[in-house]
């Protein structure tokens, strides 16, 4: 416990990741949601999110399901005040913080969001608890945030752990707390400082309770390609072993940020379609930003383009792309 890793990867994100494909998504990515969503349900003994899921139309209600999550969920915390009771009974403040934490995090795997952050927010103000648990508390509502996608607790969340890294906080927490506000710049939009964090912490990304290592990449290569050079993004991205190794599993990033910097204009544009569908359409921190991400990517395409000649008919540009010139003709005059 003393690296807070249990603390950090409860409840899990992916789930939320899947309840917004189901929203989202292709059928076929619906499909496969569904599944992930329901044996991540009865994995955690989720009855509090599956609850929510039921109200909010994504399942039908299984009273059998229910009442089984409800056992399930109902031994565990038992289990859990049994422990607190002896951290209390026969060891010190360490211990029954630890045991409190666990308590906490337990009301987080079951998707019981208030009651967490409650039970989080009790152990954070106690006197005894070192910076250390402090931080894991802090990284706990912060997941919280993340997990409902509640704005205002995860600027708060932030803001916290800054405090507290500054403070004293180790290298992991540190690092953990860079690849979280990657994916949260990415979120508001802000890819510019998406950029810069997505760099600075790729070569020691260690937060597979945030997201893959491939979803990281995914979502940092993308906010590099709206703000780096070209020459940047060849060197820093699509040169960067450590987005080398996982290419392979997003490959119309690669295919889209390649064609762009060889510039193969009509591959880029299959490319970025490609995009669309299989990664902003279903990414809970890209979607709002999807079609400013398109269009983004589209003018960048042509300003490099249009960069190489002083002049540039409109049938050259049309045949550069793939497209037909009334479309190139119709782009062009809506930038």
């Amino acid at each position: 416990m003393a690296d807070g890793a249990i603390f950090a990867k409860k409840p899990e994100l992916a789930l939320a990741q899947h309840k917004f494909a189901v929203f989202n998504g292709t059928p076929e990515q619906r499909t496969e949601a569904l599944q992930k969503l329901s044996d991540g349900i009865k994995q955690d003994k989720m009855v509090d999110f599956y609850a929510q899921l039921v109200n909010e139309g994504v399942f039908e209600n299984d009273a059998a399901l229910a009442k089984e999550l409800e056992a399930g969920s109902t031994a565990q915390l038992a289990e859990l005040d049994k422990n607190y009771a002896e951290a209390k009974e026969e060891h010190g403040d360490l211990e029954q913080n630890e045991s409190s934490i666990h308590r906490a995090v337990f009301f987080a795997q079951i998707g019981a969001e208030d009651r967490a952050h409650a039970a989080y927010e009790e152990v954070l103000q106690r006197p005894t608890t070192t910076l250390n648990q402090k931080l894991d508390i802090v990284f706990g509502k912060l997941r919280l945030g993340l997990f409902a996608y509640n704005p205002q607790i995860i600027q708060k969340e932030i803001e916290r752990a800054h405090e507290l890294v500054n403070k004293g906080g180790d290298w992991d927490r540190r690092n953990r707390l860079k690849a979280i506000e990657c994916i949260w710049h990415c979120s508001q939009r802000q890819f510019k400082e998406a950029s810069d964090l997505f760099i600075e912490c790729l070569s020691t990304f260690a937060s597979p309770e945030l997201m893959s290592m491939a979803e990281f990449v995914c979502h940092g290569a993308l906010a590099c390609a709206v703000v780096m050079t070209r020459a940047d993004i060849k060197k820093k991205v699509l040169d960067a072993p450590e987005v080398v190794e996982v290419m392979g599993a997003i490959p119309a990033v690669e295919r889209m940020l390649r064609s762009l910097y060889e510039c193969n204009y009509a591959s880029f544009f299959v490319a970025l379609a490609d995009v669309e569908t299989q990664h902003l359409r279903v990414s809970r921190y890209l979607f709002a930003h999807r079609r400013y991400f398109t269009r983004e990517m589209r003018i960048r395409a042509y300003a490099q383009l249009l960069e190489s000649y002083l002049s540039l008919t409109l049938k050259s540009m049309a045949e550069s792309f793939g497209v037909s010139q009334e479309f190139i003709d119709s782009e062009l005059s809506r930038f």
